[in-house]
């Protein structure tokens, strides 16, 4: 090859070269634009994302906070469930006092004391009016035999009133009386709402074999009775005619 045609292929040469560098620059600009741009609603959905996550501890401790909320009353344990009361219920039967009634009982919850014989009773319950509203207040006059059948003359011996409280619920510590000769098992009450008439009854056991044979015996005032850890649990509701 002559001189002049070296010098011809040696500028073409050049002159495609110069126009290579630019173009590879070019589509490499372009390349990575392209990914950017493919990258960038990648990073919009993880804030996306992220927005939701961070969103999601405050949903989780909002059901967190609802359970705990409805969860809240359950903790809040009541007493034993007593008898169901219905709107226009019957009073409660009045029933004679007795001869063995002693006044100005001490005022007490448990008429338990040390060393006394016989099976532990816990009764509770209720005192409502006949349309079945709590009756706030109401005082409660319990007495009864003791262990062999035995009334208390000369003191206070099973013997102890209290009042309700604003629910109208009560609770008694006592034993489970002895039987009185030509009775059956029960137990002597006055019961009382504020500023109303005096309830005078008697509180029974069911299953006991006297129950029959008493002529005082009435079933409606057969107190509801179970088992216990230590003893025997009781509950009756009291309904009183008071308006």
């Amino acid at each position: 090859m002559d001189s002049r045609a070296m010098l011809k292929f040696s500028r073409r040469f050049l002159w495609h070269k110069t126009l290579l560098v630019p173009l590879a620059a070019v589509l490499a600009a372009c390349s990575a634009l392209g990914r950017r741009g493919s990258e960038q609603p990648a990073s919009t959905a993880q804030g996306a994302a992220a927005s939701q996550r961070s969103e999601a501890p405050s949903s989780a401790t909002q059901t967190t906070a609802q359970s705990s909320d409805s969860a809240q009353p359950a903790a809040a344990t009541a007493l034993p469930a007593t008898p169901a009361c219905e709107d226009d219920d019957d009073p409660t039967p009045p029933q004679t006092a007795g001869p063995f009634y002693t006044p100005n009982t001490p005022l007490r919850t448990s008429l338990l004391e040390p060393g006394m014989a016989g099976t532990r009773l816990l009764l509770s319950g209720q005192v409502l009016s006949t349309r079945c509203t709590p009756l706030a207040g109401a005082l409660l006059d319990f007495w009864h035999t003791n262990d062999a059948g035995e009334y208390d003359n000369e003191g206070y011996t099973f013997r102890g009133h209290q009042f309700a409280d604003d629910a109208g619920r009560f609770t008694l510590e006592t034993i489970v009386p002895g039987i009185y000769p030509g009775r059956t098992r029960h137990i002597h009450v006055r019961a009382q709402a504020p500023n109303q008439p005096v309830l005078t009854t008697q509180l029974y056991f069911p299953g006991e074999s006297g129950n029959q044979g008493d002529g005082i015996f009435d079933p409606a005032l057969l107190v509801t009775l179970a088992d216990a850890a230590n003893g025997k649990e009781a509950q009756f509701t009291f309904v009183l005619d008071v308006p």
